[in-house]
């Protein structure tokens, strides 16, 4: 083999391995670059661990930031949001959430403040009609009843009241 032979196959094995280098060096682009606002669309889900009634995406105690590291790493590894929120649900409980998880209970929750406010707001019209009925039927039975007006003061008043009336013309 001749010295320019060899130097010719050193090249093309140099050219070779210098393009396939890079291309293992790529981490296969699955991973996906997980912004900030990605973190907090799915923190705006979740509650604080810590707070009462305060979103996890504007808490800022350390146990939400420890959480929100959580939820990045885990859109990181390529769960979507529910999968994150179900996660957190089966290791924190219902608490972690607004509304809960499973569909029957969360029904049950959003239903129940507009079926209880129906039924008070029917029977404050059921009370409201029973006492318009009695009014009604006591002014019936007054109408039927009137008290007996004596005709005596009444034809006084007319007699004055024309006399009156007759000076002023």
């Amino acid at each position: 083999m001749s010295l320019k032979r060899l130097f010719q196959m050193m090249l093309v094995l140099t050219v070779l391995i210098g393009a396939v280098v890079p291309a293992f060096a790529q981490d296969g682009g699955d991973k996906k670059a997980v912004t900030d606002d990605d973190v907090n669309n799915v923190a705006r889900k979740l509650y604080c661990p810590v707070c009462e009634n305060i979103p996890l995406d504007v808490c800022g105690t350390t146990a939400c930031a420890q959480w929100r590291d959580e939820i990045r790493i885990l859109l990181e590894e390529g769960q979507t949001p529910e999968q994150v929120i179900n996660d957190f649900v089966n290791r924190f409980g219902d608490r972690v959430v607004g509304t809960p998880v499973d569909p029957t209970l969360r029904a049950l929750s959003l239903v129940t403040p507009w079926v209880i406010s129906a039924l008070a707001f029917g029977g404050a019209l059921f009370v409201f009609f029973r006492w318009r009925g009695e009014k009604i039927k006591q002014l019936k039975r007054e109408g039927a009843n009137p008290p007996p007006v004596s005709f005596s003061e009444s034809d006084d008043f007319r007699a004055r009241l024309e006399r009156d009336l007759a000076a002023r013309r």
